[in-house]
């Protein structure tokens, strides 16, 4: 088990949990986490697996936004996985413990290997995600372990989607958030595994393009694709959020309600 070294400790939802997060290294964990956790519906009280998920921001966003629920938080790095076990180990974060559990695995693995590794089928009811979305021909970070967090490799949404597809239940549901660049990808991995996406393009003021696309789909459906109301984080001018993106960062409301 790796140890954890140089740290920060960071308050989300308003202090409800905290983070134990790389000092200046590796990936840490922000806006993105917050807005996938928002995807699972209000009132959520199932197993929610947080794939590829860092020190746990986003599977921990979701609990403390739903008292019945649990989360599995899956992530391959063993030093990113030794944050999250640091982090269930905060007093702040007492509440969220045994509800919680880290394994630390590829969420590539397949068949045989994923069960042994904790991801069995049917296992959870709903799976979120927040893949590496930088193309390998972009500049990459010097920090390996944040590179090994940001840069996408070749059919990474076809890989997580399967593992998605096996360990959530029929009808349990799958959030992703990206970059509107990787909506063909999406779109192309859930095709025959989860239906009736919704899409949401979050986009950063009035007027600009957006900067991600957050998709929800459930396992199984057949219905067709929707694309939903934008959400805006910021107004014209300024740095403050939207009221509807406050609430949805702070897990006051749910992104899809």
């Amino acid at each position: 088990m790796e140890a954890v070294t140089s740290k920060t400790v960071d308050a989300f939802h308003r202090g409800r949990f905290h983070l134990v997060q790389p000092a200046g290294r590796g990936h840490r964990a922000g806006l993105d986490a917050m807005l996938l956790a928002a995807a699972v519906p209000d009132g959520f009280a199932g197993r929610v697996a947080d794939l590829g998920a860092g020190a746990g921001a986003a599977g921990l966003a979701v609990l403390a936004r739903s008292s019945d629920a649990a989360a599995m938080l899956v992530e391959r790095e063993g030093e990113m996985a030794a944050f999250a076990r640091a982090t269930l180990e905060l007093s702040e974060n007492a509440a969220f413990e045994s509800r919680t559990t880290v394994i630390e695995a590829d969420v590539s693995l397949r068949g045989k290997a994923r069960i042994a590794a904790g991801l069995g089928d049917n296992c959870c009811d709903f799976a979120i995600m927040n893949p590496p979305y930088n193309d390998a021909a972009d500049r990459a970070s010097p920090d390996a372990l944040r590179q090994a967090a940001h840069v996408m490799t070749d059919g990474l949404f076809e890989e997580w989607v399967r593992t998605a597809a096996a360990i959530v239940r029929p009808r349990g549901g799958l959030a992703i958030i990206a970059r509107p660049a990787s909506l063909a990808a999406m779109l192309a991995a859930i095709d025959g595994r989860f239906g009736s996406a919704e899409l949401m393009a979050i986009h950063p003021r009035p007027g600009k393009a957006a900067i991600r696309i957050v998709m929800r789909a459930w396992r199984g459906q057949r219905g067709t694709l929707s694309m939903l109301p934008p959400l805006t984080l910021h107004g014209e001018t300024g740095n403050g959020f939207t009221p509807e993106a406050e609430a949805a960062i702070n897990g006051e409301r749910a992104l899809f309600a």
